[in-house]
């Protein structure tokens, strides 16, 4: 299965101008709030009308401008989970899940509806209302009524914006696995926490002011954002602008704030390069001097979290964010190590 999405939408000031293909599995859209990841999938379920472009999963068209298609958004077959459920609350949970199966045999609807509640781990909450509910059992309510249309394509919109910090992670692999095991199509699941698109997703989509910035497999997006709204997105801490850049056999120097900073040999491809970046995890302390990329530091200020401290240090006239080790933190305060920059680790970035 694919969904393949070119559109574009202007709404007041805000022009949305999106194209990607979504392959089976989950591909989280993320971006800053107002970025247009909401609307996007307002479009592809037909919730808004895009002013031009084209909506397709396989070979079934929902939007065409050219031709003047727009399927109405009951005749797309697909599944969406608002960010607060919309569940109806004078309906029972049963009555909730069997609202879409409207026409057919009522017993084949109470067996459906049956196997279902056992895949949501709601078996024995059949006659309570939403308000009876913990917020992941109506998430669950709220999954369920969509997986029972079969739906084609299944759209999660902040799924977990409405849930309790300490609920979250439990919940999330709740929701992972009954996905898993009960859909194989295209997800869209929109948020703008790294973190949780990075434990659910097998694709990230990064949006920025309406644009798409970058698309692919999690991995090679966290790893190598191609540009600086990128590298934001992602969370990464370190993004330096270069003054100067000398392409050598070896490598490449680059001079960043009078500091000479060396990355392995690559291809620029053309690409007008403006930043280096580095995310914090992969800035090292050494012991090492005199060698490519390791500087003595100054310690800025600290914040110590639970198993890991952020650390803000100066380079010359360099900031950098690191992470580092509750253990190591003292070896590091006491300023017996230098800094180390991986050339390996670090990219560039287009501006």
């Amino acid at each position: 299965m694919m969904l393949s999405v070119k559109i574009e939408k202007k709404l007041h000031d805000f022009e949305l101008h999106t194209s990607f293909t979504a392959r089976n599995g989950i591909t989280g859209i993320i971006g800053p709030s107002g970025c247009g990841k909401s609307l996007t999938l307002q479009c592809i379920a037909g919730l808004v009308t895009p002013d031009k472009g084209k909506i397709m999963i396989e070979e079934k068209v929902f939007y065409d401008s050219n031709s003047k298609t727009n399927i109405k958004t009951r005749h797309r077959n697909i599944g969406y989970v608002f960010q607060h459920y919309a569940l109806f609350p004078h309906l029972n949970v049963e009555q909730n899940i069997a609202f879409g199966l409207k026409g057919m045999d009522k017993q084949d609807i109470k067996d459906k509806v049956s196997q279902m509640l056992e895949k949501v781990l709601l078996k024995g909450y059949e006659k309570r209302y939403p308000y009876e509910l913990s917020g992941g059992q109506q998430q669950r309510v709220a999954l369920a009524r969509t997986l029972i249309t079969e739906p084609d394509l299944l759209l999660l919109d902040e799924p977990f914006s409405a849930l309790d910090y300490h609920v979250k992670d439990l919940l999330e692999q709740e929701l992972l696995h009954i996905i898993k095991e009960n859909f194989t199509g295209v997800v869209l699941l929109v948020t703008h926490n790294m973190e949780e698109a990075y434990r659910l997703c097998d694709d990230l989509l990064l949006l920025h002011e309406g644009q798409v910035v970058q698309f692919g497999q999690k991995n090679a997006v966290f790893r190598r954002p191609e540009n600086v709204a990128a590298a934001k997105i992602i969370g990464c801490k370190n993004i330096l602008k270069i003054d100067s850049l000398k392409e050598w056999d070896n490598g490449i120097e680059c001079l960043v704030q009078n500091t000479r900073i060396w990355l392995n040999p690559q291809s620029l491809k053309g690409r007008l390069v403006t930043h280096i970046g580095i995310h914090d995890e992969d800035i090292r302390f050494v012991n090492e001097e005199n060698e490519p990329n390791t500087f003595p530091f100054e310690v800025i200020h600290t914040v110590t979290g639970l198993k890991q401290s952020s650390v803000t240090i100066r380079v010359g006239s360099i900031l950098l964010h690191t992470a580092v080790s509750n253990n190591d933190i003292s070896r590091i305060l006491a300023k017996k190590l230098n800094v180390y920059l991986p050339p390996e680790k670090l990219f560039f970035l287009v501006g």
